[in-house]
Parts: C-alpha cells; structure tokens; sequence
C-alpha cells in the first residue's frame, strides 16, 4: 500500500491550496479516505473523511473552508483548502484503513504565512 501526498507549500493567509493523495495497492473505490494534520510541537489530528460513499465529514476547525473529494479513476482523494489561517501550518497526511491496519502517506507540509 502506497499513499502519495503533495500540493503542500507556502501560502499567504487567506489564500489557497490543493492537496493531492495519490494510492496504489488498495481497492481504492471501496476505501474511506482520510486526512490528517500534525502542526509542530502537536498531535497529529483528523481533518477531513470521505467515506466510500462520497460522503463527508470535517472536524471543526476547517468546516466551510476545506473541502474534501475524490477521483476513483485516479485513485486518489483531494484536499481543497481556502481561507487559510496561519494555525493551518502543519504535515497533511493522507490515509486510509485495509484489513484492520491503518496506512499513511509521507505527508506534505503547507506552511501559511501571516
């Protein structure tokens, strides 16, 4: 299993980004996919959920402003964030459950400037 994120970088406040998460080695249309976050010095945290269903789900903090999707053709589940804030700063991790493990990805790092 293989979870491939980019799209990170450096962004002013109030701007945007789009985070990719590139799969392989997973039935990935029957996956629900997840986005997580670890801000320096914190616990990595949920962000976002799509279920296999293409239904949503976002913790508190990035509700109306990140929007989570997803590209069974592709393979891969997208993070789009707007409005950014500067206590988005973090490694955004995509991951995923199979067979009762939990997978991530390498992560990739969106710094927000303010």
């Amino acid at each position: 299993v293989q979870l491939q994120a980019s799209g990170g970088g450096l962004v002013q406040a109030g701007g945007s980004l789009r985070l990719s998460c590139k799969t392989s080695g997973i039935n990935f249309r029957i996956n629900d996919m997840d986005w997580y976050r670890q801000a320096p010095g914190k616990q990595r945290e949920l962000v976002a959920t799509i279920t296999s269903g293409h239904f949503t789900n976002y913790s508190d903090f990035v509700e109306g402003r990140f929007a989570i999707s997803r590209d069974n053709a592709r393979n891969t589940v997208y993070l789009q964030m707007n409005s950014l804030r500067s206590e988005d700063t973090a490694v955004y991790y995509c991951s995923t459950k199979r067979a009762g493990s939990t997978f991530w990805g390498r992560g990739t790092l969106v710094t927000v400037s303010s």
